[in-house]
């Protein structure tokens, strides 16, 4: 028998009461929880390396991550782009690439995919170890050699980061250790005028 029954109606009605206002406080808490927790994503992302200040959004799904050279003093601008999917042998780490820039010059684009690249492909001018993937940039794609730097990262090439910063659809496939696979990434929304200061560069449709 529901206990409600037994009590008066005065006590049935203020428990009630009771409890439509723990609900609406509970309601409250998830609203305001989740308020804050989308105002600490906006705010910024944790850096991975010590040196480096926390990451703030830089338009799209860019983060941006600074920092200074304790040695030269040179003011280093890294902008980072995750993937929109995983790949197979990691499903906690993210594909990514990263421009990285100092004193407001260009330096080097990377491509991560997370898990460990498969052998390269052929050796370079001068002798470094370098892998053949695919790009795609919006609708063109080519193929290209990349510097195999220990197996865990590829160096792009300046007119791939250049096409990149400016598409709509930038996707990858790279062989990994259990063969090719495909990184997606949606570059579109970075801020071209922040790029443009940190690094020099602009895009380029290829």
């Amino acid at each position: 028998m529901n206990v409600l029954c037994l009590l008066p109606t005065e006590n049935r009605v203020a428990l009630t009461a009771a409890r439509a206002t723990a609900a609406a406080v509970f309601a409250a808490f998830l609203v305001i929880t989740a308020a804050a927790r989308s105002a600490l994503a906006q705010q910024g992302t944790m850096s991975p390396y010590q040196d480096e200040q926390d990451g703030v959004g830089a338009g799209g799904k860019w983060t941006e991550f600074r920092s200074e050279d304790k040695m030269t003093g040179a003011k280093k601008a890294r902008f980072e782009l995750l993937s929109n999917n995983y790949l197979r042998e990691d499903p906690d780490s993210k594909p990514r690439v990263e421009l990285v820039c100092s004193n407001g010059k260009y330096e080097h684009a990377d491509f991560n995919p997370g898990t460990k690249l498969g052998r390269p492909d052929y050796p370079g001018f001068w002798g470094q170890p370098k892998m053949e993937v695919m790009v795609r940039i919006d609708g063109s794609h080519e193929h290209k050699g990349w510097n195999w730097v220990r197996g865990h990262f590829l160096a792009m090439d300046k007119g791939t980061a250049r096409g990149m910063i400016g598409a709509e659809i930038f996707n990858i496939e790279v062989r990994t250790r259990s063969g090719p696979q495909i990184a997606e990434f949606s570059p579109a929304g970075l801020n071209l005028d922040e790029v443009r200061k940190s690094c020099d560069l602009t895009p380029h449709k290829p």
